[in-house]
């Protein structure tokens, strides 16, 4: 079977990307025939395919030339299209898997997939076709105001980096895929979840339930814990440092509390967590953006993980990763968190924002058996690995291999 991967980065950016190329790899290794579709990047990784990708553009810089070309960029490219028909005709694929392809793809290749009636499936990896902003958060809350395809609503409530042009500009281009062309619904075959959360509000806002399959994300099964390292008395937070992720509230409820923490990670809002730090003089310690063995190191020696997220978290890798590492994780009960994280068992569950129940669950950790919520964390996700992963999305495929012979 021959399987056609597209995402906007060739290389691991972020969580989709890294799984985009991990998947990517595993049907490569279980003698799938894969052709590779995104942009080009200096980053990216040596790809045979590279010759079709579409031409890179930043969005987030101030070159005139790049602020020229967004709209039609992001709206409607017809440089992704013609460059992925010509991909389409060369490889001839069975399937076309995408992943994140919003803005610096745009959604015209689907019209090819449409023309040349290729099963197309999308994971879904945020809130993207629901919400202009990814998220379904803004101003400091949680939202749903362009439910009913109301999406003026990110014009008001200003849900994009507080700047008037790139909320029109969002909003025009929600109205577009999804009110006029309608262009995502009518050509894409299935959608894959990691979630029951994402997919209970998918069908929310109007996407049909049947057409959704949930598949809960695989951890690195390359992670291994340092059995040679002893647990030490603090605890972790580690992941991007930005509003939404809930790391102040977790400043907060160290007060008092005699505990240490560690941050790993970089981000907007990092300067605002150092000064809010200082200013309660918490035994709070920066280590700044970690991969590999040191972050392997500083998880298997953390006491327990801390996901205080204030938005609706979806299937955070880092949750998955510290359960693997046999770390139990305070997570606070929002998204699709809940549905991995099991009170007492693997771990601990607040209320999001709650400053006085995150310090509660904190003091608890210290009456727990860590060394058995440990063992029972890595249980917990031990079928989250990679080769389950594929198998599920092996049987996807041939379900659409059979309707279409």
């Amino acid at each position: 079977m021959k399987i056609l991967q597209v995402n906007k980065y060739h290389y691991p950016k972020g969580g989709a990307d890294k799984y985009y190329l991990k998947l990517s790899q595993k049907l490569k290794e279980a003698n799938y025939e894969v052709a590779n579709f995104s942009m080009l990047h200096p980053k990216n990784l040596d790809s045979k395919w590279s010759k079709y990708f579409v031409s890179n553009i930043e969005f987030n810089n101030s070159k005139f030339i790049d602020k020229l070309k967004t709209p039609g960029r992001i709206i409607y490219s017809l440089e992704a299209k013609n460059k992925f028909e010509k991909l389409v005709k060369d490889f001839k694929p069975d399937i076309v898997h995408l992943h994140n392809i919003y803005h610096q793809i745009s959604p015209s290749i689907l019209n090819i997939t449409r023309k040349y009636q290729i099963p197309t499936i999308i994971h879904l990896h945020d809130y993207k076709l629901i919400c202009p902003n990814y998220q379904l958060f803004t101003n400091n809350h949680t939202c749903q105001a362009c439910l009913k395809k109301r999406y003026y609503n990110c014009f008001f409530k200003k849900c994009l980096k507080n700047s008037y042009s790139k909320i029109a500009l969002a909003s025009l281009e929600m109205y577009i895929h999804h009110s006029i062309l309608n262009i995502y619904k009518k050509n894409i075959d299935h959608l894959i979840s990691p979630s029951k959360f994402l997919k209970n509000k998918f069908v929310e806002f109007g996407w049909p339930s049947e057409k959704i399959s949930v598949l809960y994300n695989p951890f690195d099964s390359t992670l291994e814990t340092k059995k040679d390292l002893k647990r030490k008395n603090y605890l972790l937070y580690f992941g991007r440092l930005s509003k939404e992720k809930g790391i102040d509230v977790l400043l907060n409820a160290l007060k008092s509390t005699n505990e240490s923490l560690k941050i790993v990670g970089s981000g907007s809002y990092e300067n605002q967590l150092k000064k809010l730090a200082k200013e309660k003089n918490l035994n709070v310690e920066f280590l700044g953006f970690k991969e590999g063995d040191d972050l392997i190191s500083i998880i298997s020696e953390a006491k327990a993980v801390i996901i205080p997220s204030i938005w609706w978290e979806n299937m955070p890798l880092n949750m998955l990763e510290a359960l693997s590492l046999e770390k139990p994780v305070i997570a606070s009960s929002t998204g699709g968190m809940p549905e991995i994280i099991k009170e007492g068992e693997n771990g601990l569950l607040f209320k999001p924002g709650s400053v006085s129940e995150l310090r509660e669950k904190i003091k608890k950790l210290n009456q727990l058996d860590l060394d058995k919520m440990g063992k029972k964390a890595k249980e917990s996700v031990k079928h989250l690995n990679e080769d389950s992963n594929l198998k599920a999305i092996e049987e996807i495929y041939n379900s659409f291999k059979k309707r279409n012979p």
